[in-house]
């Protein structure tokens, strides 16, 4: 019998406790808790935390302390471990329990912790930003619909640190965007939730909205940069302000369609409320005159004059009289055929009394009726399908600038504004066959007012004049070139409008600058400016020491000579009724400029003796009497310093300049004088 082996029963875990009772209840509960309790008082939970072993990159023990330039050491459990120094240690115990968020850390302060990159060279950074300029530029000249994203991507190169990368950013902008700018203004898209596109019209809608908030955020930089004062001390190039600037005015001539023209605007007209007149000054004015002159629509003019003239009411009227005179380049001066004033605006009518003659009916048969009816159809779809602005929408715009335009003149009257008197006698000049003929009486009045202030003695006048800032640059006024341009402004009220019923029915008197005028002929006649522009070069006098520092506020381009030569034309020959100057008015200064012709230069005296020859032609039964020696018509003497026409008695004399301006060294005057001579005696 084999001897049996005697096997080791396993041990079982007993389930329920030693002391456990039938009903289920634990004797000895009180006691384990209590000895739980005293044992745990003498636990240590930092120590044997920091003995457990922590996650982390393993190392070897060996390698770690030839690392750290210590021998590894065996413990008690037979594993290798180095002695960790103490300057190794964490600063705080709160990094203890971290725990995981340790883990995370090291990497990020290993990353902080490492060397930094390299700087690139600021020549070769703007050569990369030339690259990628030139890159997205072309891409976006290529097919600008396949990359709607290439905008933001210039802005962003736009964004650097770096003045020279600003500059070529800005200008590369400019020119990407004035190329693929298209002939039409994109307006909000009305896309609903459901609405079906094609792929087309949705790719389409991408690039506009691209191309919107691209061109949006070009012009929020523009504006920026303008503003900017120009701290650059270096000499090479141009400062950002004045590139921004430049930018501006070209996107206005170019695109003025497009949208925010608005704030490409604001850009000019904030540069243009300065009183510095510089390089950028003249670009902005400039470029706001070509607006004027090119605008078919006007709508772009109407904005821009609203911008301009809250400016100048805004600023007080002080900025430079050039800005005035643009409004002489808007397209409505010649193309407007109705009448405004500050507060309204006819616009013209066809018919009598402002009614629509009625047109004759005309026969057609059903063909031609129906062959019409499809024409005009389609000539309306081609004209939404072009936005063409109809020809009410035009005129519209253009009497609503016409009125801006008034106002502005009619303020700078009423202030008597010094700098800008000579621009706006010469707006109003220009514009006077446009003002409505309710507005002619306080017109007039307000030019009385004026030619009453230029004759005050000088003394008076720097009185009034010490209230304003001491600052300011001095100011030179031309009133006899003042007076004359109220007394153009005064007969050009009348000519061209129905003027002799509007002078009959107002009883328009001008009297007034009729005396002022021939008061006025003799000292005119002694001046050495007579034959030289607002724009002319003349040098100052060496002698007067304050004459360099001066400024010269003349503004109308045309000579002393042609502005007399106007005035003298309205009341000698006015167009509205020629026959109808008194035979005293017609002696008076006859004799006055055959006096004043032995004074002038020789194109003035052509000038003067072409326009008697004209006199004596139209008029020559009434002023005959003045080269007969043989008949006198009053008693009395002449009187040439008169202080009015009629108080000069002029057929108390005879013409005897004649005889001298026969001998004159300029062979067309003989002619001329000649000529009217030849006139006389043909009666």
């Amino acid at each position: 019998m084999a001897e049996t082996l005697s096997i080791r029963p396993s041990k079982r875990r007993r389930v329920s406790p030693t002391g456990e009772t039938a009903d289920g209840s634990n004797g000895n509960d009180s006691k384990i808790q209590k000895q739980f309790f005293k044992t745990a008082a003498n636990w240590n939970l930092e120590q044997s935390y920091e003995e457990r072993s922590r996650k982390g990159k393993k190392k070897d023990a060996r390698k770690a302390a030839a690392e750290a330039g210590r021998l590894p050491s065996r413990n008690a459990a037979g594993t290798w471990t180095v002695k960790e120094d103490d300057a190794a240690s964490v600063a705080s115990d709160s990094e203890w329990f971290d725990g995981e968020d340790n883990e995370d850390a090291e990497p990020q302060e290993a990353e902080e912790a490492a060397p930094e990159e390299p700087q690139i060279p600021v020549k070769e950074q703007i050569r990369r930003a030339q690259e990628e300029l030139a890159k997205v530029a072309t891409q976006l000249n290529e097919d600008p619909e396949e990359y709607p994203g290439a905008f933001k991507a210039m802005s962003r190169i736009g964004d650097s640190q770096i003045m020279a990368i600003k500059k070529i950013c800005m200008v590369t902008q400019m020119t990407v965007y004035k190329d693929v700018i298209p002939g039409y203004r994109i307006r909000p898209s009305t896309e609903e939730a459901g609405e079906k596109l094609s792929k087309e019209v949705r790719r389409l809608r991408t690039y506009e909205q691209a191309l919107v908030t691209g061109y949006q955020g070009y012009i929020k930089k523009l504006a920026y940069f303008a503003a900017s004062p120009s701290t650059e001390t270096s000499t090479r190039g141009q400062p950002i302000s004045t590139i921004a600037i430049n930018c501006a005015c070209t996107l206005v001539n170019s695109v003025p369609h497009f949208n925010f023209r608005g704030d490409l605007l604001r850009i000019l007209v904030k540069k243009l409320s300065t009183r510095k007149v510089d390089a950028d000054f003249v670009k902005c004015r400039e470029t706001l005159e070509t607006l004027f002159r090119e605008d078919e629509e006007g709508n772009a003019s109407m904005e821009a004059v609203s911008l301009l003239s809250k400016m100048m009411r805004a600023k007080e009227y002080r900025v430079d009289e050039s800005v005035l005179n643009t409004f002489l380049h808007l397209r409505l001066l010649g193309e407007f055929a109705g009448k405004a004033s500050q507060d309204r605006a006819d616009r013209p009518t066809d018919g009598y009394n402002g009614k629509k003659l009625k047109q004759k009916k005309q026969f057609r048969t059903k063909k031609e009726r129906k062959l019409m009816k499809e024409q005009k159809e389609a000539e309306k779809v081609m004209a939404h399908a072009d936005a063409a602005v109809s020809h009410e929408e035009r005129e519209k715009m253009q009497s609503e600038t016409l009125k801006m335009v008034f106002a502005t003149y009619f303020r700078v009257l009423k202030e008597r504004v010094p700098h800008l008197m000579g621009a706006v006698l010469e707006g109003l000049a220009q514009y006077a066959h446009l003002i409505n003929q309710d507005f002619f009486g306080d017109l007039l009045e307000a030019l009385k007012q004026l030619i009453r202030y230029s004759e005050m003695p000088e003394e008076e006048n720097e009185d009034e004049q010490m209230a304003e800032d001491g600052d300011e640059e001095e100011v030179i006024r031309d009133t006899s070139r003042e007076s004359l341009l109220c007394t153009i402004t005064a007969f050009a009220l009348l000519e061209g409008q129905d003027a002799h019923n509007a002078r009959t029915d107002l009883h328009l008197d001008l009297s007034y600058f009729i005396t002022h005028l021939y008061r006025g002929l003799l000292p005119l006649s002694v001046n050495p400016d007579l034959e030289l522009g607002a724009k002319s070069l003349h040098l100052s006098d060496p002698s007067d020491e304050s004459g360099g520092n001066r400024k010269d506020t003349r503004i109308n381009v045309q000579t002393t000579t042609v502005l007399l030569m106007r005035c003298l034309s309205g009341v000698l020959l006015p167009p509205w009724n020629i026959r109808s100057v008194p035979p005293l008015r017609l002696a008076a200064f006859t004799k006055q400029l055959m006096t004043v012709v032995l004074q002038l230069p020789e194109k003035s005296c052509q000038a003067m003796l072409g326009l008697l020859g004209e006199v004596v032609h139209t008029h020559n039964r009434k002023v005959n009497a003045l080269w007969n020696t043989e008949e006198r018509k009053m008693d009395g003497t002449f009187k040439p310093l008169a202080e009015t026409v009629e108080g000069s008695n002029p057929f108390a004399t005879t013409i005897w300049e004649g005889e001298l301006l026969k001998k004159h060294y300029c062979p067309k005057v003989r002619e001329q004088l000649k000529t009217m001579e030849k006139e006389l005696k043909s009666l």
